[in-house]
């Protein structure tokens, strides 16, 4: 191997930022391989490059004596005449190997600390088994069945819009990124890409429910006083959220102002649906939402996902109840008072409170929220 072409390797080496002695060592390795099977050697073949002006020796190793743990070896010099030949294309073979490997290195570095982040690509290939998509020339992303909603179907050269779910050393047929169009913070990082104030750190996606391809809620708050949180987000005429649900393929999100008080929250949470009363209990971390009889089955929703996704959003356990329901269970008096009631401990007591907010010192019944005058007080109303 001459010395142009040690120096073109070099060259090669710095521009792909490939180890140049880790390459050669390859180099060698490949070279004596080779030697053994086109030479019919009995024994393993040695192979050097000399760094300086390229010069490749073959020798084959023939065992002369030591132990099977530690052989001696004789090396006798068998390097053919027409060397560089089988050199030239020993290189190419490595070269090509230790460029896929250095691109790979250089995607797994570039993107390893980009987990949580949104790309945009091309699909490239769709089937049963994955979906592979272009970031760009030379990166492609894995998307699995798992991570695709159900209700999306992908065209060869659809742009679309994913998360970046995990980065791994990949081997050389699997892409190294791999992402998810069912995540909850997809929903989040598009936001951020439609709302101006979300992205300056204004208005804050503080939790987000999602049932992927069919319905999700996000709370908003703002840093703000007087930017409305959730008429940023929807945009005029509905044309920020507008453009999300177009990239979800009409999956159906909900925004709701996020509150620090627990019963607000879940009344919140419970929206397009109109909440009478919500008593939470903070020791078992549940609320008890009363509706009016008309707003029951908007509040639990189709098959309980309005009050499934409320749930998860707020991550509070909530049973829904209708203002006839309520009346039946003991809980006239929480409906005449009008207003949200708050179990603040679980220690038994009544929930019952006086006009001026002073709640009742008394122990509820057993199985009840309230003690023995209230509970008459509450079926007397009823």
């Amino acid at each position: 191997m001459s010395s142009e072409l040690m120096d073109a390797l070099r060259q090669l080496a710095r521009e792909k930022n490939i180890d140049e002695i880790e390459m050669l060592d390859r180099l060698e390795s490949t070279l004596a391989t080779t030697y053994k099977k086109t030479l019919d050697l009995e024994n393993d073949a040695r192979v050097t490059i000399d760094r300086e002006n390229g010069r490749i020796r073959v020798f084959e190793l023939v065992p002369v004596g030591g132990t099977e743990e530690e052989p001696v070896f004789e090396e006798n010099d068998i390097t053919p005449s027409d060397i560089s030949r089988f050199a030239a294309q020993a290189a190419k073979q490595v070269i090509t190997s230790a460029i896929r490997e250095a691109e790979r290195e250089q995607i797994f570095e570039e993107y390893a600390d980009r987990i949580g982040d949104s790309v945009t690509g091309t699909v490239q290939q769709s089937d049963s088994r994955y979906t592979l998509i272009k970031i760009r020339e030379g990166v492609e992303a894995l998307l699995p069945p798992a991570e695709q909603p159900p209700n999306e179907r992908y065209d060869h050269n659809q742009r679309i819009k994913a998360l970046i779910i995990d980065v791994r050393k990949s081997s050389a047929n699997e892409p190294s990124i791999v992402v998810s169009r069912t995540h909850p913070n997809l929903i989040k990082r598009l936001f951020e890409l439609e709302v101006p104030e979300i992205y300056d750190g204004i208005v804050e996606i503080k939790s987000v429910a999602r049932e992927p391809g069919l319905r999700s809620k996000i709370a908003v708050s703002s840093r703000e006083s007087g930017l409305d949180p959730v008429g940023a987000c929807v945009g005029p005429k509905g044309s920020r959220v507008r453009m999300v649900v177009a990239e979800l393929r009409g999956e159906r999100i909900d925004v709701v102002p996020w509150s620090e008080t627990p019963s607000a929250f879940v009344g919140n949470a419970l929206s397009p649906a109109k909440v009478s009363t919500v008593i939470t209990n903070d020791a078992e971390h549940t609320a008890t939402v009363i509706v009016p009889d008309d707003q029951l089955s908007l509040a639990i929703g189709k098959e309980g996902q309005n009050a499934r996704l409320a749930a998860k959003l707020t991550g509070w356990r909530i049973d829904i109840k209708s203002v006839a329901q309520a009346m039946e269970s003991g809980l006239a008096h929480a409906i005449a008072a009008g207003e949200t009631m708050v179990v603040e401990e679980g220690d038994g007591r009544c929930i019952a409170e006086t006009s001026d907010g002073i709640r009742c010192r008394n122990k509820s019944l057993p199985g009840k929220r309230y003690c023995r005058i209230h509970d008459k007080e509450a079926g007397a109303s009823a």
